[in-house]
């Protein structure tokens, strides 16, 4: 019961993470206004988010061969921590990237630091290899004439994922729905370097014969779902564009995070409910597994999907 976490036997209790709520809201201007507003759970969730995300981290670089560089990592400490002081006012108008940062300066910040310096050496094995062919389909996308969903947000959730199930049984399915004339495509080459910010997506985590449905932009302006059919996955060879991107840093970094999908269930783990459920398109916890922010399903009769 004392217990908010269990990490490849490692155990976090609920005191530890009570430990860091404590801290931050000692410390932090940004948690003492989530407090006001009651919303320190979503602090309390990202402190078991990232000691997960820790162990994946560590398991994926072991796997992958990358390695730290501690002399590097120390002079950029020394010059300046990075994460000493209390978050930038700036940051709060993101409340998710503002949560995210505000956990980094409660953690250890050697530790906190070494995390994201490995999923940035990820992203950038990676991404100028990173590439995916799908099949698709949109629903709920804004039209054209006054940037308006054409359905209202619960419906084109409860289609996106009904649909999902049903690509899931007969991937034809989805044709067959294009044939009728829904929005969409088949056989769609996706390359990461020709949008950083997509490649942070579980479109481009996910292994082939897989069902995904989510939604590309849910928190800004309102977007569609996607619901596809992933048939190829590649990371083994440079991928050529027209149009390559240059990735900002914060992108980067989602793209390492995203990076790690594969990996989640290397890692040996039971969350207490009482902060969230493991949500593979968020690369989250989710409060519960109705605030899933999508699904990730396997095609019938291939290997179970990570979820």
């Amino acid at each position: 019961m004392g217990t908010a976490a269990v990490i490849d036997g490692q155990v976090t209790t609920i005191d530890q993470v009570q430990g860091l709520l404590d801290k931050a809201v000692q410390e932090q201007p940004y948690a003492q206004q989530l407090a006001a507003q009651h919303k320190l759970d979503l602090v309390g969730r990202e402190i078991v988010r990232q000691q997960l995300l820790h162990a994946v981290v560590r398991k994926a670089a072991q796997k992958e061969g990358l390695s730290t560089d501690d002399a590097a990592i120390s002079a950029a400490m020394s010059q300046g921590d990075p994460l000493a002081g209390a978050l930038p006012e700036n940051l709060a108008q993101d409340q998710p990237a503002a949560v995210t940062q505000l956990v980094w300066r409660v953690r250890d910040h050697r530790e906190a630091i070494t995390d994201q310096y490995l999923e940035q050496k990820l992203a950038a094995k990676y991404l100028p290899m990173l590439s995916v062919t799908v099949d698709y389909t949109v629903i709920g996308a804004p039209s054209a004439d006054d940037g308006a969903p054409t359905i209202d947000p619960a419906t084109a959730r409860s289609e996106a994922l009904a649909n999902a199930q049903r690509y899931a049984a007969d991937p034809a399915a989805l044709q067959a729905d294009l044939a009728k004339g829904a929005q969409g495509n088949v056989g769609e080459p996706l390359v990461g370097l020709s949008s950083p910010a997509d490649a942070s997506t579980v479109l481009f985590g996910t292994a082939p014969n897989n069902v995904i449905a989510f939604q590309p932009n849910s928190t800004g302006a309102p977007s569609g779902w996607i619901v596809a059919v992933v048939k190829q996955r590649a990371t083994d060879k440079p991928v050529s564009t027209d149009q390559p991107q240059q990735p900002t840093p914060d992108q980067i970094g989602a793209v390492g995070v995203r990076l790690l999908q594969p990996y989640v269930n290397d890692v040996n783990y039971k969350i207490n409910p009482r902060y969230g459920v493991w949500d593979t398109v968020g690369m989250d916890l989710a409060a519960n597994a109705n605030s899933l922010q999508g699904v990730v399903l396997p095609v019938r009769g291939s290997a179970p999907a990570q979820q």
